[in-house]
């Protein structure tokens, strides 16, 4: 977490530090990123970034925050359109409206997801406190859903949990990828072509897990 140095920081000063970081690690990952070229674009010596910050994982860790914040504020204003939908259903709604917050703040999601995703630093210790949210919640849903017998008794909770997790991340890493080549990355991101694709990459992973109509016949 940043020091109460940064925090003391105007608001204006610290988005400029902010805007720096997040430009750094979507450009070049966090392993190329240089603490060098933050500073020298926001303006400030070194010795002051490490008078606000750690070191670079600690920067990164901040935004990673940051992007939290801003997806939980997203959501409270996002409800899915019907009450009654099932398990895989309330799954889709998700995926669609996370890549929709995506959208929105595409450059900060494209610096943490090439961190996390494409280095793969999600799978490492260092973030495995994160992982785990992720698989708890997954988990949830997956136990709610076989006990609502929408899902394959013979599934494994725990590789389910994994299918899903990594199916999600393969599809935000693509749309991301693809996005960052559009003009409007949300008005795209929104098209009917877009989210029908999302649909057909749900549906490979859905129709692997799910109850099939053949087993609802021997139940």
């Amino acid at each position: 977490m940043p020091k109460q140095t940064f925090l003391n920081l105007s608001e204006e000063k610290r988005q400029i530090i902010v805007n720096a970081a997040v430009e750094e690690f979507a450009e070049h990952g966090f392993k190329a990123a240089s603490i060098n070229r933050i500073v020298a674009k926001s303006g400030i010596s070194k010795g002051s970034f490490y008078q606000y910050f750690k070191d670079k994982m600690d920067v990164f860790r901040y935004l990673m925050d940051m992007l939290a914040n801003e997806k939980i504020e997203f959501f409270k204003d996002k409800h899915p359109s019907s009450s009654n939908m099932d398990t895989f259903e309330y799954f889709r709604w998700l995926v669609k409206t996370g890549m929709e917050f995506n959208s929105v703040y595409p450059r900060m999601t494209r610096a943490v997801t090439r961190a996390l995703l494409d280095e793969g630093l999600y799978y490492g210790e260092k973030f495995a406190e994160y992982r785990q949210l992720t698989t708890d919640t997954l988990a949830a849903m997956i136990k709610q859903a076989l006990k609502r017998g929408e899902m394959d008794p013979s599934v494994d909770v725990e590789l389910a949990v994994m299918v899903m997790n990594t199916w999600t991340n393969a599809i935000t890493t693509y749309i991301l990828n693809e996005g960052v080549k559009q003009k409007d990355i949300m008005k795209w991101v929104c098209s009917a072509k877009t989210q029908e694709k999302i649909d057909k990459l749900l549906y490979v992973m859905e129709y692997g897990l799910r109850k099939t109509e053949s087993q609802f016949v021997k139940s």
